[in-house]
């Protein structure tokens, strides 16, 4: 029979985890679980950047938790980040 007074110890990696590496990543994953939820992604977003309340978010997918580990202003950047790059327009600075 085994010990159960000792402490036992996981390591799992990222992957093992299944959690999303770039701000990108989880900007999509967060998009796609609000959408598979039937909410306007785009709503609940701006709703969780502008207040913080991570209730915008839905918890479908871990979407919620993923969110939540990265800061509203990298949100924000990587998102003015595609739309620039969307529109064309010149980036004067180097990321």
């Amino acid at each position: 029979m085994e010990d159960l007074t000792r402490t036992q110890f996981i390591q799992l990696t990222p992957e093992d985890l299944g959690e999303v590496t770039s701000v990108k990543d989880v900007i999509a994953s967060v998009y796609a679980a609000l959408t598979e939820k039937g909410y306007n992604p785009v709503n609940q977003i701006v709703g969780y950047i502008m207040s913080g309340d991570p209730t915008y978010i839905t918890s479908h997918k871990g979407a919620r938790a993923m969110i939540m580990k990265v800061e509203r202003d990298e949100l924000v950047e990587e998102m003015l980040k595609a739309y620039i790059k969307n529109a064309g327009w010149q980036l004067q600075f180097k990321p």
